[in-house]
């Protein structure tokens, strides 16, 4: 027994004598402030502060409760994979709902204006490509929820972005006027979800499939409205909401949506 303890401690000197040792990825998140027409944004950019090559950017827009925790961790979840993430603030000053009447109102205001809603995001957009760590040729956007509809919408107005990824997103076309994209459209929806009308969801995804896009629509069975959001089980019970996490359907469509977001932005 002796021997064969001795034998594996020595096997264990040899092999970390070879072994390398690298730093893993440490992930910084902060305040992103950017202005247009007199209205000031409050983001939060994620990034890995011991990466010294510039990466690409992920925009990141929210469910229709705001710049909340939730985005927030989505977008570390992204910077540790080497992106560098902005969780955009669709509001202005970092301003948040608490309840689904403000929730509402709020996401309603903003696709209702199309045009304040994209010079906000061209405003977040530019500021990102002034950053050193960034690479400001190569952008994709993914949303959840309202934020899905943000960026589908992102898509059809031709905006330039790599991929547009909707997780649970409100086919809701706010762009009056569609634009070419030959980018990557994404659209991961729940079956059993009750606040997105299919008729709506399968004529967005013509409508970008007609401009160009690579368009690939994901139904999930069984999954509810919010699917990819852990705390949806909460809101459901506070508010009597229609919505439900699925664990598995959160995991394929992030699966899917991480390997769209490699094929966009990292195609040297």
């Amino acid at each position: 027994m002796m021997r064969i303890l001795l034998a594996c401690l020595l096997s264990m000197l040899s092999l970390g004598a070879w072994a390398d040792t690298v730093e893993g990825p440490k992930v910084v998140g902060e305040t992103f402030e950017y202005s247009t027409g007199g209205e000031t944004y409050q983001g939060y950019l994620a990034r890995n502060v011991n990466d010294e090559e510039p990466r690409p950017a992920v925009l990141l827009v929210h469910e229709w409760w705001g710049l909340n925790d939730y985005a927030k961790s989505r977008a570390d979840q992204l910077a540790a994979l080497g992106f560098v993430a902005l969780a955009v603030d669709m509001y202005g000053e970092g301003k948040n709902a608490q309840h689904p009447d403000d929730a509402q109102a709020f996401s309603k205001r903003v696709m209702s204006d199309w045009p304040t809603a994209r010079a906000s995001l061209e405003a977040a957009m530019a500021k990102l490509r002034e950053q050193p760590y960034v690479r400001g040729d190569r952008m994709a956007a993914l949303g959840y929820c309202f934020g899905g509809g943000v960026v589908m919408n992102m898509a059809l107005a031709g905006m330039p972005i790599e991929a547009a990824i909707s997780f649970h997103g409100s086919p809701t076309q706010a762009v009056s006027d569609p634009q070419p994209f030959d980018g990557i459209v994404q659209i991961h929806n729940g079956e059993a979800d009750g606040l997105v009308e299919s008729d709506a969801l399968e004529s967005m995804a013509q409508t970008l499939s007609d401009q160009g896009a690579e368009v690939r629509v994901v139904q999930y069975p069984g999954a509810k409205h919010g699917f990819s959001n852990p705390g949806a089980d909460a809101k459901a019970d506070e508010f009597d909401l229609p919505l439900g996490y699925d664990a598995a359907a959160d995991a394929a469509s992030w699966q899917s949506a991480l390997v769209a977001l490699d094929r966009a932005l990292n195609k040297d």
